[in-house]
This record gives structure tokens, C-alpha cells and sequence, in this order.
């Protein structure tokens, strides 16, 4: 960081990427009255927001608290007063106004105001002037609801300021205000210490979530193999998780890099870098540990997949061994028909009793009637044998 610059005085001019709301209309124009602007009462400044999404405001002096102020404008004027001081102010999902009043006490680039107020963006670190803006994306694991929740934070540090930006209910930041001032020595190293606490606290969080993934991947484990038929949508829900998670921690990697890399350029105490460094190692062995996530997450879903098609195939061969042994029964049937068939119409037939039909009066008629059916159902018989249908 570069060394710490006398306060300026607030800065009055308009940036011009500003949105200013729309005038009002007036009530009287309905009815179709004129009324005169300069007459009408100059409309108020922006002054500093109210206290609504302001979590905690802290002036400190030696690593030591001096001031709580009960609102943002306190802040800027007793900082303006302490040239030697550092504020410290979070703030949790703040409005245009507030973040507007903030760069214009603090000279915030409009570039960073603008990602400041939108959340969604990625995790990145970047340098303007004097200003450092870190976007880190935390996250918690739930445990009621077995998946992962993440959160944004927005990070300002200046040569004597430090404005955190939350969007989300994580990383826990009051925590990280209690570990600094109890760690006087440390806060004295002044608005870098506070990011290195903020870096550490948001790659601590990653702990449990990692805990957590890891415990769910087992899980799936047992049920790919016990056919859980919901398993692929688990997969496939814990894999998108993943994928945020990824996104989370592997550009954190290059940012605690490009810090290590200006160490010597802004002299960054030697107790820091050591933190630093250590934090960095923590993100590489969590990155690590996400790449192999995901993985094993593809691995999971490939066998069982794997599982799904060898299930469908010992199902339809089932099915197709029902269905041979349902032919082979429909065949012997058929051939049993088919053998009583011949008797039954040579029966039928002479049981006719027509006068006119010459085997009636003849006397071998019934023995070759007898012997033509005989004949007939051991040709039929031996024919389907040989066929294997009997």
C-alpha cells in the first residue's frame, strides 16, 4: 500500500456518472397550473446516507478504537479531524446514495462504484491510485438444506480507510472486527492488515463447506451403488455447486499472488507478508481440493451412468427370456391344436349324415376314417418335433 495521505476535504463536485432522480411532478399540473421554479425552495444537497445498511462505522488510532461514530457524516468529519486515524465502516447491501456518498468523501473510481453496486461479479483485484477494490465471493454450507450458500463482498482499501460491501449474509465480518481489536499489534499495521484479516476469514469459511461437499460426495457414493434413482439429480445439483465454488476460490489464487508480487514495491510489513502468504497457501490447497471435486463428481456420474445402462440391460434380457419362454409355450400349444385339429374336421365331417356321401354305405369307410386320422396327427406330431416345437 502506499503510504497514508492528509485527509481531503470532501470532494463537492458531481461525478459524471451520477444518476440524479427525476423531478417530481407537481400536483397542480393536473389541473394545468404553471408553477414558477425560482419561486420553489432549492432542493437539498445529497448529503450523507442514513444508518440503514451501515453495519458497524470504527475510527482507529495505534490499532486501538477511538471513536464509534453513530453515523456516516460523524465518520468523515472526525476522520477529516484525525489525520493519523483509520476507518474501518462496513456496510451490508447499501443503497446508490450511500455508496455515492462514499466516493465522493473517499475518491472512490466510479469504475469500482459502478461493480460495488451491482452484485454477481467476479472475484478480481484491482488497483486505482492509491485505492485497492477486491470482489471476493464467500461461502457457508448448510446443513439443514445440504448445499452451499454463497455471498459477495466488495472490499475498498485505501491509504487510510477500509469499506467492506457485503451482499450476502456471509463472510461474518463482526467476527473479523473482534479478531483485530484484540489483535492491537496486528490492526496497527494499518488498512492492510484489515484485508489480510478479511482474505483469512473468507478462506477459513471455505473449511466447512469443503467438510460439507466431501461428506455429500460419500453420500452419493453409497446411493449410485444401492440404485437410488434420485441420486442423478443430487449429482448434478451438487456439480452446478461446484462449479460456483470453482469460480470462487481459483481466481483467488491469482489475486494473493499479485498482492505477494507488490510486496516490495509498497513495503508491506514483513509479520504481513508472512500471513499473507499463509492465506494464499489455504486457497491454493482449498482450490485444489474443488478441481478434485469436480472430478470425482464426473467420475460418480459416469459409473452411474455406467450402473443405469448395465440395470436397463439385465431388464430388458429379462424381458426378452419372458418372452422366449412365452413363444415356446405358445408354440406347443399351437402344435397341440394343430394335432386335434384334423381328427376334429374328419369327425365333423361325417358326422354330417348326408345320404348322398359314397363312405357312408362303405364297409372300409370307418377303419380308413380312423386310420386317416391317425396318420394325420403322427405326421403332425413328428413334424413339430422335428422343429423343436413339442
Amino acid at each position: 500500500m502506499a503510504e497514508r495521505r492528509p485527509r481531503p476535504a470532501p470532494i463537492a463536485k458531481r461525478h459524471g456518472w451520477r444518476r440524479t432522480a427525476p423531478p417530481k411532478a407537481s400536483s397542480a399540473a393536473g389541473n394545468g397550473d404553471q408553477t414558477n421554479p425560482e419561486t420553489q425552495p432549492a432542493s437539498p444537497s445529497p448529503g450523507p446516507p442514513d444508518a440503514a445498511s451501515v453495519v458497524q462505522a470504527a475510527l482507529y488510532r495505534d490499532g486501538v478504537r477511538v471513536a464509534t461514530p453513530a453515523s456516516l457524516a460523524d465518520t468523515f468529519r472526525e476522520l477529516r479531524e484525525q489525520r493519523d486515524g483509520m476507518a474501518w465502516i462496513g456496510l451490508a447491501r447499501p443503497t446508490e446514495a450511500e455508496l455515492l456518498s462514499l466516493a465522493a468523501e473517499f475518491d472512490l473510481h466510479e469504475l469500482a462504484v459502478e461493480d460495488a453496486m451491482e452484485a454477481h461479479q467476479r472475484p478480481k483485484l484491482e488497483r486505482y491510485g492509491e485505492t485497492l477494490f477486491v470482489v471476493l465471493r464467500a461461502a457457508r454450507y448448510l446443513d439443514a438444506q445440504e448445499e452451499v450458500d454463497f455471498g459477495e463482498l466488495h472490499v475498498f482499501v485505501g491509504p487510510d480507510f477500509v469499506i467492506t460491501v457485503r451482499h450476502g449474509a456471509a463472510p461474518d465480518l463482526t467476527a473479523v472486527r473482534r479478531r483485530m481489536e484484540e489483535s492491537p499489534e496486528l490492526l496497527k499495521l494499518g488498512p492492510e492488515a484489515v484485508l489480510y484479516a478479511i482474505l483469512d476469514a473468507v478462506v477459513d469459511g471455505y473449511a466447512p463447506v469443503v467438510a460439507g461437499v466431501q461428506n455429500d460426495i460419500d453420500e452419493i457414493e453409497t446411493e449410485v451403488f444401492r440404485g437410488d434413482p434420485e441420486v442423478s439429480r443430487r449429482i448434478y445439483e451438487l456439480s452446478r455447486e461446484m462449479v460456483e465454488f470453482q469460480r470462487a476460490t481459483r481466481p483467488l489464487v491469482a489475486m494473493l499472488h499479485s498482492l505477494m508480487a507488490g510486496f516490495a514495491k509498497y513495503r508491506t510489513d514483513e509479520e504481513l507478508q508472512r500471513y499473507l502468504r499463509d492465506v494464499a497457501d489455504h486457497v491454493t490447497h482449498t482450490s485444489e481440493r474443488v478441481d478434485g471435486f469436480r472430478q470425482a463428481l464426473t467420475d460418480i456420474l459416469t459409473v452411474n451412468s455406467t450402473l443405469v445402462t448395465q440395470q436397463q440391460n439385465a431388464e430388458m434380457r429379462a424381458l426378452a427370456e419372458a418372452g422366449f419362454e412365452q413363444n415356446e409355450e405358445i408354440k406347443k400349444i399351437s402344435s397341440w391344436a394343430a394335432i386335434l385339429f384334423a381328427p376334429t374336421l374328419v369327425g365333423t365331417i361325417y358326422g354330417m349324415n348326408f345320404d348322398e356321401m359314397p363312405e357312408l354305405h362303405w364297409t372300409f369307410g370307418y377303419p380308413f376314417a380312423i386310420g386317416l386320422m391317425g396318420v394325420v396327427c403322427i405326421s403332425l406330431y413328428l413334424i413339430f418335433k422335428r422343429r423343436d416345437w413339442l
